[in-house]
């Protein structure tokens, strides 16, 4: 490898990092307009592992966009990010692929009485794959799956 394909390489995993942190960003700032930004036009989601949906990112984005109400509190935590970039004879292609641990503790929406927050929190566990493309505007996801492996609710 040359030093200028290195250096792609280490552009593309700054770019797609970002991509994948956007995401989680977006997630939980609940900018929609945002999340599907990060999508190619024919970008899709697949939320059926957590009990959601999968299809085109727009229908998937106005799922969340409900469904996260329940949620006014969370974070994502994005973690061991396994970055995998399109080899090209020794220099980096327009596909990569991320796996990438979650934790995300949220909290229900729910009364408070005297300052006092009395919603149980909630917390759910697993890995995600991201599927990107590079494009015009950059790096963008095509395919993003949740796979949850466990959840617990609190006190």
């Amino acid at each position: 490898m040359t030093q200028r394909v290195d250096l792609a390489t280490v552009m593309d995993r700054l770019a797609i990092d970002e991509v994948v942190t956007g995401y989680a960003v977006a997630v939980d700032d609940g900018d929609w307009a945002g999340y599907r930004a990060l999508f190619t036009a024919g970008g899709r989601a697949d939320y059926r592992s957590a009990g959601g949906i999968e299809g085109p990112v727009g229908e998937v984005a106005d799922w969340l966009a409900e469904t996260m109400k329940l949620f006014p509190v969370r974070q994502h935590l994005v973690v061991n990010r396994l970055v995998r970039l399109e080899d090209r004879g020794g220099s980096p292609g327009d596909s990569a692929e991320v796996r990438a641990d979650f934790l995300n503790p949220m909290r229900l929406a729910g009364p408070e009485s005297d300052g006092t927050v009395t919603a149980p929190n909630f917390s759910a566990a697993g890995r995600y794959t991201f599927a990107l493309a590079r494009t015009g505007d950059g790096w963008r996801l095509t395919r993003v799956t949740v796979h949850e492996k466990w959840r617990r609710m609190s006190a």
